[in-house]
């Protein structure tokens, strides 16, 4: 699998990343040992998950297959922390919060660092400061190698990579966020990404088959084992089954048709080549769904296939997302 920087770093990784979300409550070991030997033998580094995952099982699991299945060093581990169970207070950006949960993560890993250490959602009620000196700390400790933020609208990102920047030497630049991206969910394109990209920032879409719905699976009816029929992702999925999301859907299929390719090639195809993106996290259900997703390795979408699929989709830019002299 060919290999991409993580924004401006010297950090390579595949550019299709593994999901863990369901690991540890959907997804037991033997199924997410065959996901990650089959990810691992495509050539995939990129493994993603979070301390909140299974409520914390996504992490052991994958240290317990990390210790006895595949070499720590051939994976890129990024993980998570910020999310709390508190209705009150959803995200906790707190130095104290942050630096216990990195401790927990890493001995939940099994493993002395991790590779990419995100914040998974901004804080209102830290100062962004506070949260990104914590960043620094645990790059500083060894604990983390390289840094990055989740779920940042346009302009946290780029407060925070500005802050960042103001003392190189002294801060940890942020490689990477991660955010929803897919022909479905195209918000990111407003101001998000305009400023990974002038920032240096890598781009890890989550979601890239917009939450299962780009496979066509739902065009017709919700399949029994699909995640749309699952009573705890089902809302999950539902804001994806509109008018508006059935008209791409099609597009889709009309693109892979064309192109005698699955519609679920196309759609990953699509947002792993877009400006900025360095690798789509997906999260498959069994190994057999991986290896539909990672065959997506051999295709490049025509020119005309992308313009297609990007008028289909495109989502409303106007004032003052674009310069207003165009409007």
């Amino acid at each position: 699998m060919e290999q991409r920087h993580l924004g401006r770093t010297g950090l390579r990784v595949s550019r299709i990343g593994l999901g863990t979300l369901t690991w540890g409550r959907d997804t037991d070991e033997h199924d997410a040992a065959d996901l990650l030997k089959t990810f691992w033998e495509a050539g995939g580094t990129l493994v993603d998950t979070a301390d909140v995952y299974g409520d914390g099982e996504a992490e052991y699991l994958l240290g317990r297959l990390m210790e006895g299945l595949i070499p720590r060093r051939d994976l890129v581990i990024s993980t998570k922390a910020g999310s709390v169970p508190d209705p009150d207070r959803r995200f906790d950006g707190s130095r104290g919060h942050l630096l216990s949960a990195l401790d927990a993560s890493l001995a939940r890993l099994g493993t002395d660092y991790v590779d990419v250490w995100h914040i998974h959602a901004f804080d209102p009620y830290t100062p962004l400061e506070e949260t990104l000196q914590t960043l620094d700390l645990a790059v500083s400790s060894g604990r983390v190698r390289y840094a990055g933020v989740s779920n940042f609208c346009g302009w946290q990102l780029a407060k925070a990579a500005t802050w960042q920047l103001a003392a190189p030497g002294t801060r940890t630049r942020l490689a990477s966020t991660q955010l929803e991206y897919s022909l479905l969910q195209r918000g990111v394109e407003r101001e998000v990404l305009p400023a990974a990209l002038d920032l240096g920032i890598g781009m890890l879409p989550s979601s890239p088959l917009g939450r299962g719905v780009l496979t066509g699976k739902y065009r017709n009816a919700t399949p029994a084992d699909s995640r749309g029929a699952s009573e705890h992702l089902a809302p999950f999925v539902a804001p994806y089954l509109d008018d508006t999301a059935g008209r791409i859907v099609d597009a889709v299929q009309t693109a892979a048709d064309g192109l005698a390719v699955s519609p679920l090639q196309v759609a990953l195809a699509w947002v792993r080549d877009r400006p900025g993106v360095t690798a789509p996290v997906i999260g498959a259900r069994n190994a057999q769904q991986l290896t539909a997703a990672l065959s997506v390795e051999a295709l490049s979408l025509p020119d005309e296939i992308c313009r297609a699929l990007d008028d289909v989709s495109a989502p409303v830019h106007r004032y003052p997302d674009h310069d207003w002299s165009t409007l």
